[in-house]
């Protein structure tokens, strides 16, 4: 593929991701009644972005919705990891990140990605390819949530291939787990990295897919879940629950790693960070509870979709 060819393809990407953060943030400004600040930003080795946060607001304690679009002389290592043979080649690297952390503690938090990567962009034969997915992180968890979020997953890759779904479903349980916890961070979703498909336009269809099912997957269990009653006690195990989510963000995250060892900006990345968390020494839930549920039962990987089709 000639380096003007995927000039062409890499300014389809952005065009759609751009697309996708400006729709997203209209959509959670009309739930929540709260603007986001819309941030640009530059850096300083090439590229920049936009970061849509919001903060405080009636619905959601914190959101971030981040585009970004850098390149560089050389893939940092968290980029390598599976291309070794890439290190040192020119890239570019494209997406759409977001996560909401809902002030209400039975709304969970959620997080979505898509992303493209090129590298040897300015070369002959430049190597791309997509990841990403969705998943959701409840503190008190439903079923019901469970079924409408994987089903609406299970939608997004069955438009490119059904076979998808359960192996993307798989990744993800895999990818978003805690090994020091032995725990899982939340119900899961789908997960995908290294995709390219058949050509450069197929990997961008899966992309676009996943990334326009997001709202539906997400807004129907927010907007139920938002008004529901709660007290301190809950308020005091979502931040419990929210450490969880640090944990993993600053230790395994691949994405929280590859925007620091590429000079990414720093506020932007940590935006994912939840606005309040607690560390408990040795503490757990009283046997019974719904909270121990959630880590008896959701915090497991499962089928959510089995028997429906």
């Amino acid at each position: 593929m000639a380096a003007k060819t995927m000039a062409a393809n890499i300014l389809a990407t952005r065009q759609y991701l751009l697309a996708l953060q400006d729709s997203i943030v209209q959509r959670m400004e009309q739930i929540d009644g709260g603007v986001f600040l819309r941030d640009a930003w530059q850096r300083s080795e090439g590229g920049g972005g936009i970061s849509c946060v919001l903060e405080q607001g009636e619905v959601l304690e914190r959101a971030g919705v981040n585009f970004s679009h850098v390149s560089g002389k050389g893939l940092p290592p968290s980029a390598t990891e599976r291309h070794p043979e890439l290190a040192g080649k020119p890239f570019e690297a494209l997406g759409v990140s977001l996560v909401f952390h809902p002030r209400n503690p039975y709304a969970p938090t959620v997080h979505m990605n898509v992303r493209c990567f090129v590298a040897g962009v300015t070369e002959e034969n430049p190597v791309w390819w997509f990841g990403g997915g969705m998943d959701l992180t409840p503190c008190y968890g439903f079923e019901d949530d469970a079924v409408h979020f994987h089903t609406v997953c299970r939608k997004a890759l069955n438009v490119v291939d059904d076979a998808l779904y359960p192996r993307f479903k798989a990744w993800c349980d895999s990818y978003f787990f805690l090994p020091h916890r032995q725990e899982a961070r939340g119900i899961g979703g789908i997960f995908f990295d290294d995709y390219s498909g058949v050509d450069f336009f197929a990997g961008l269809g899966l992309m676009q897919s996943v990334g326009d099912h997001f709202l539906p997957a997400y807004v129907p269990i927010l907007e139920q879940r938002c008004n529901h009653a709660y007290t301190e006690r809950e308020r005091a195990f979502q931040a419990y629950r929210r450490a969880r989510y640090v944990e993993f963000n600053l230790v395994y995250d691949r994405g929280t790693l590859f925007g620091l060892q590429s000079r990414g900006r720093t506020e932007s990345i940590l935006v994912s960070m939840p606005p309040r968390a607690e560390w408990r020494y040795d503490w757990h839930p009283e046997p019974g509870t719904v909270e121990a549920h959630l880590t008896e039962y959701f915090l497991v990987a499962r089928d959510w979709l089995v028997g429906r089709g």
